[in-house]
């Protein structure tokens, strides 16, 4: 008798055949960002004196569920045009072809490659890549976050190496003048996504 025509061997294969599909099937929650309750900032040094920023225009898909961190994913997509400091000639630089260039490259992206506890402490660690001025490098984004029902809260930072990107040309190609490392700090709001 053919194997396949027993009523126990098709039981087994129908359940294994759904446990496969249900485990493919799990993700992790959706999350919706408030952007006008959130902030993407920077901080940074130029002359030896410490100066904060901050990106106007900015997406983030999210999806996060601290017990399965498999399934947890960031992607971020920020408008490099947007970047406000508050001081008027560095602002007018920053869009430029020695710093973002956005004519060339307008949007810098985020995208992790895995979410973990963080090793280095509380919280969680976000690894991936981030594409500035067409040159990916990966960033591992240290973050904390609180989940009250519905609602999340969650506030991380990373240090980004701008010349590796190759923000800032010539004379600001080295960290005489402006800080090498730049501190991006996220604070986020966020709404559970309907199943």
């Amino acid at each position: 008798m053919n194997p396949l025509a027993r009523p126990a061997f098709r039981k087994i294969l129908a359940a294994s055949i759904g446990a496969a599909f249900l485990s493919g099937a799990a993700r992790a929650a959706d999350w919706t960002v408030d952007t006008d309750a959130s902030a993407l900032g920077f901080v940074a040094t130029q002359n030896g004196k410490a100066f904060e920023g901050r990106f106007e225009t900015w997406t983030a898909d999210i999806a996060f569920d601290p017990t399965d961190l498999a399934a947890s994913r960031i992607a971020a997509s920020i408008s490099l045009e947007s970047a406000a400091t508050g001081d008027k000639q560095r602002d007018k630089a920053l869009p430029g072809s020695d710093w973002f260039n956005v004519k060339k490259t307008p949007t810098a992206t985020f995208t992790s490659t895995e979410i973990v506890a963080d090793p280095d402490g509380e919280g969680y660690l976000a690894k991936g890549v981030l594409d500035l001025r067409g040159v990916e490098k990966p960033l591992d984004l240290h973050f904390d976050v609180t989940i009250d029902g519905d609602a999340a809260t969650a506030r991380g930072e990373a240090i980004i190496v701008r010349t590796e990107h190759g923000v800032g040309q010539g004379e600001f190609a080295s960290g005489k003048w402006v800080s090498v490392d730049v501190k991006v700090t996220v604070d986020i709001s966020a709404t559970k996504s309907p199943a």
